[in-house]
């Protein structure tokens, strides 16, 4: 079991049945998987200009949201 599953209370069984205990990242963690700058995603995301997931106050971010980030950045070739 990882440090998320744990801290979340999930459990292999649990996560296994159920598609919506996807992990969530924190913002220093999906800064870290993106290569940018935490800062810089924080920013977007207060904005609204990337995908994210508020939980409560609290800023995460989903593998899915993630790959939605990088496909936003893609631009094509001249």
């Amino acid at each position: 079991m990882n440090r998320s599953s744990i801290a979340y209370g999930w459990n292999e069984k649990n996560a296994a049945d159920d598609d919506a205990c996807a992990l969530l990242y924190t913002p220093a963690e999906a800064a870290e998987r993106l290569s940018v700058k935490e800062s810089w995603l924080r920013r977007q995301a207060g904005v609204r200009a990337v995908p994210c997931t508020f939980l409560g106050k609290h800023l995460r971010f989903s593998d899915a949201d993630l790959r939605d980030i990088v496909r936003q950045g893609r631009r094509p070739p001249r």
